[in-house]
């Protein structure tokens, strides 16, 4: 079982950053692929970016390249989202994931672990 938990959500402008982090109880953390997600309400979970057990590869959704990044710490567990360049359409409740060894990283269903979920408000 792992256990996740992110905190650095809030409050920011349209132009502001926001770092979020993960932090995992897991022991053999660095094994796992991790995820961050987002959702909004009514909507379906959506992908944002995913970075290898080693931090050697990482990958994000389109809408997100160039304004994210996604790190780890695999000594501290923690795994790390900067997101900079805020638009209000990043506004959800984001999310941390552990991946299953699927060999995807892209669907929801490519993990079992998951954070509790913090949010990220982005005003106009």
């Amino acid at each position: 079982q792992v256990h996740l938990v992110e905190s650095g959500g809030g409050l920011v402008q349209t132009g502001g950053s926001l770092r979020l982090s993960c932090a995992a109880s897991e022991r053999y953390f660095s094994s796992f692929l991790m995820g961050w997600f987002r959702q909004v309400p009514g909507k379906e979970r959506e992908f944002v970016a995913a970075i290898s057990p080693g931090g050697s590869a990482t990958y994000y959704a389109d809408s997100v390249k160039g304004r994210f990044a996604i790190s780890r710490d695999n000594a501290e567990s923690t795994v790390s989202l900067q997101m900079n360049s805020l638009k209000p359409e990043d506004t959800a409740v984001y999310y941390c994931a552990a991946n299953g060894d699927s060999g995807g990283y892209y669907f929801p269903g490519d993990y079992v672990y998951w954070g509790q979920g913090t949010q990220v408000t982005v005003s106009s």
